[in-house]
């Protein structure tokens, strides 16, 4: 006499409504237990193995779980193939076998892929946008057959295994009765049609390699992080089938003095000891070419001079950041006499460190926290 077998559920000790990481976790933990190697000569722990892996191996994959979760064990003798309730008159069919064919087919022709590629764009695209034309290699319609992917003169006929619904249909009988599986029809693949003569350009599948002249619109303000997606310009379907989508994504090239920082762009601002102390007017790159720049005197290292509405735009709102300007204190190096004269008369050198109201690292970290 055969042993019952136990619930799947219960065989991985989780709900009926567990997700997917719960099932994997269960069956993780259930087949280390059990495993042959940790269990040698273990009959009892061997087909509790099997028992584990029976179980995840159902209940991991959602078109078995769902017949699973209908028929129980039974239905382990349905072939797999994905139940669909699209109408009543298909779920009758279903479990009576009514053979009114009133299934909707999925004949015709399949979606093309979908293509992805990468865009180097300079600093300045990224900001202001553009206009670019790049290639696209991509299978394309066979220019010889239209697409149909039969010789000239010849057309694809229709397929006499699934009589054109690209599904074959097939009754066989339960504990609950006599149930009708759908699938893909194997002659055809779906297509509900047959190509007896291919072309020979193609060898019959209705697409041909080829590159593509696209333009992309480069909107202002794009970062590394979005990708735009070009509708139809990916493969096109085997057969004339629509095509797929192009997804584009960015590479942004580094500008040698500008840094963008979200949608402001910071800027190192060096400056000698006697502009920070006396102040001055200097000329500083920007985005949009040179700007004047105003040092007060008494500027500290570190300190953010912003210069407002020169930064990035944002790519949804448009609205643009600033260009911060974060001073740097160059101190020289090498000094002739005469300048030395002028910093000994200076002074300074009384062994003590000189007292600031601010100190250089409280500036610095302003900077970095963009305060």
């Amino acid at each position: 006499m055969a042993t019952a077998k136990r619930d799947y559920y219960e065989v991985l000790g989780v709900g009926r409504n567990a997700g997917p990481e719960e099932l994997k976790r269960a069956y993780r933990q259930l087949a280390m237990k059990y495993h042959p190697d940790r269990n040698d000569g273990d009959k009892a722990a061997e087909e509790r193995f099997k028992e584990v892996g029976e179980a995840y191996a159902v209940l991991s994959d959602p078109e078995k779980r769902q017949r699973y979760d209908t028929f129980g064990h039974a239905a382990q003798g349905v072939p797999d193939f994905a139940f669909s309730f699209d109408s009543a008159f298909d779920l009758f069919d279903m479990f009576f076998g009514g053979g009114a064919g009133r299934r909707r087919g999925r004949a015709g022709p399949q979606h093309g892929s979908d293509l992805r590629m990468t865009l180097d764009v300079t600093f300045e695209e990224a900001v202001f946008g553009g206009t670019r034309t790049i290639e696209v290699p991509r299978a394309a319609t066979c220019p010889e057959c239209g697409g149909s992917g039969a010789r000239a003169g010849t057309s694809a006929t229709q397929c006499a295994t699934c009589g054109g619904a690209g599904q074959v249909r097939r009754a066989m009988q339960t504990v609950f009765g006599q149930v009708a599986s759908v699938s893909t029809c194997p002659r055809c693949h779906g297509e509900g049609r047959v190509v007896d003569d291919p072309c020979n350009n193609c060898r019959g599948q209705g697409r041909v390699e080829a590159r593509r002249s696209v333009e992309v619109n480069i909107p202002a303000g794009i970062d590394e992080d979005v990708t735009l997606r070009l509708a139809g310009e990916g493969e096109v379907g085997p057969r004339g089938g629509p095509a797929g989508d192009l997804y584009l994504g960015f590479r942004v090239k580094s500008h040698p003095e500008l840094v963008r920082r979200d949608q402001d762009i910071l800027y190192e601002l060096p400056i000698t000891v006697p502009q920070a102390v006396l102040g001055d007017t200097i000329t500083v790159p920007t985005i949009e070419g040179e700007r004047e720049l105003e040092i007060p005197a008494g500027t500290q290292p570190g300190k953010q001079i912003k210069l407002s509405g020169l930064g990035v735009p944002h790519v949804r709102t448009k609205r643009r950041g600033d260009q911060i300007c974060v001073v740097r204190l160059v101190v020289p190096t090498h000094i002739d006499a005469h300048e030395r004269s002028i910093y000994e008369q200076l002074g300074g050198r009384d062994g003590k460190p000189a007292e600031v109201k601010r100190g250089f690292f409280d500036s610095l970290r302003d900077a970095f926290r963009g305060t």
